[in-house]
């Protein structure tokens, strides 16, 4: 309704305004009017509710006292603490203590038992290595024993054969001993490279680990307990002795 009389009123105006004289509608006199009114009336509205609502909490306030948001507000650290609360605080700290007394405990154990277990680990390591090295060196130990008797032969035929006999007139017989020979180097070459070796221990001291001593003999130009005959000679393999020589070993004269 408003809306219409302001659109009827500039209706009216705009001729007006043509012709120099302006004429002014008792409606939109009316409409500006009430238009004018109303904020007033409004702002009016507002304070009333305004005031209406103050008075009432204060109101409430007085009858039941002031809200608790209106009262100091008191802060836990600020009030005292009660001796339970106290004691129980000091048994937790205790357990605590305890139980990290305990973890510490536990975890020295297990550093203890992780160390031995290195060193378990790291002598296993060592162990191991020795014994694949001695199983190694050792490997051909039987056939080793067994190749030796083969050496002896050939060392047998070489002393059949005199120093006289090997002359330019036994051309067939110094041909059959150099081949012999011959034979018995390459043999010996070939075990040395395999760790194996002979062993001849003339004029040296007697060692029972290494020599059999099958006769002994008081020679005054000798020291005793020293080898002046070698029967069987004797034989190593990678230092280790798997065949003992058979010796003649120098007593110790008789007073």
């Amino acid at each position: 309704m408003f809306r219409q009389a302001i659109i009827q009123g500039a209706r009216q105006f705009t001729p007006a305004c043509r012709g120099g004289t302006l004429r002014t509608s008792p409606v939109v006199v009316h409409s500006v009017r009430q238009w004018q009114v109303a904020p007033s009336y409004a702002r009016l509205r507002r304070g009333y509710f305004t005031e209406q609502t103050t008075s009432t909490s204060s109101s409430k306030e007085k009858e039941n006292g002031p809200t608790p948001a209106a009262s100091e507000p008191q802060t836990k650290t600020d009030q005292q603490r009660s001796p339970e609360d106290a004691n129980e605080l000091t048994k937790e700290v205790e357990t605590l203590k305890k139980d990290v007394e305990e973890r510490a405990k536990e975890a020295r154990d297990y550093k203890d038992r992780f160390q031995r277990a290195a060193a378990d680990f790291r002598n296993l390591q060592d162990r191991t290595e020795r014994e694949k090295k001695i199983a190694r060196d050792f490997a051909i130990q039987k056939f080793a024993k067994d190749l030796v008797e083969s050496v002896d032969n050939l060392d047998r035929a070489l002393s059949a054969v005199p120093a006289e006999s090997r002359t330019e007139e036994n051309k067939d017989l110094m041909n059959l001993y150099n081949g012999l020979k011959m034979t018995e180097e390459i043999l010996l070459n070939t075990l040395k490279r395999h760790g194996l070796e002979k062993v001849d221990p003339m004029g040296e001291a007697f060692d029972p680990n290494k020599h059999e001593a099958v006769f002994q003999v008081p020679m005054p130009d000798k020291e005793p307990g020293t080898v002046f005959n070698v029967q069987q000679t004797g034989f190593a393999l990678n230092g280790r002795t798997i065949r003992a020589a058979k010796v003649g070993v120098v007593a110790a004269a008789v007073e």
